[in-house]
């Protein structure tokens, strides 16, 4: 029988998308109270392999990830998505009163181990486990032979090199950590 026990700290990790990149720092300046020094942030990408998100946030949308130098306890990406949502609410504007607001910043928070990229989500579906108020987890990437690697259902955007590498460089610092 196998015994229970407390898994490592993770790595934190959030990717946000916007037009405006003013947004970027306004955001950082709240994680940074809530989870300390940022010690990884990625050059701005250009986000153009889906438009999924262009209806509600306009085309043209930039994306940076940044992680944190304190490590994690895995079960706090629940909250930490929660807490994401709410800035993402914050941030969001209404063309009409009464109208349903759009939002100007996407914030996916997820954590990286040894062996995978975790993402939080409020969408579930068939590879997702659900967490704790209406947040799944989807393991995005695994990591193998060296690097992550992509599964089926990884959104295009991760399955890039340039995805891969930022998260690679970012799982060496937390291998060095723990």
């Amino acid at each position: 029988m196998g015994k229970a026990k407390r898994p490592y700290s993770v790595k934190l990790v959030i990717g946000m998308l916007a037009k405006n990149k003013k947004l970027f720092d306004s955001v950082e300046e709240f994680f940074v109270n809530e989870f300390g020094r940022i010690d990884y942030r990625s050059p701005v990408l250009l986000f153009d392999h889906t438009d999924y998100y262009k209806k509600e946030m306009g085309s043209q949308l930039k994306r940076i990830f940044i992680s944190f130098k304190k490590l994690i306890s895995p079960e706090r990406i629940a909250k930490i998505k929660l807490a994401t949502n709410s800035i993402e609410e914050k941030f969001a504007r209404r063309k009409n009163k009464g109208s349903a607001a759009n939002r100007q910043i996407n914030i996916d928070p997820g954590y990286i181990s040894d062996s995978k990229l975790v993402l939080a989500t409020t969408k579930d579906y068939f590879h997702r486990i659900y967490l704790n108020k209406g947040i799944f987890a989807e393991v995005t990437l695994t990591w193998k032979k060296g690097s992550f690697r992509p599964f089926e259902w990884t959104y295009p955007d991760y399955k890039t090199s340039e995805y891969i590498d930022i998260l690679n460089r970012i799982r060496n610092t937390y291998m060095k950590q723990r």
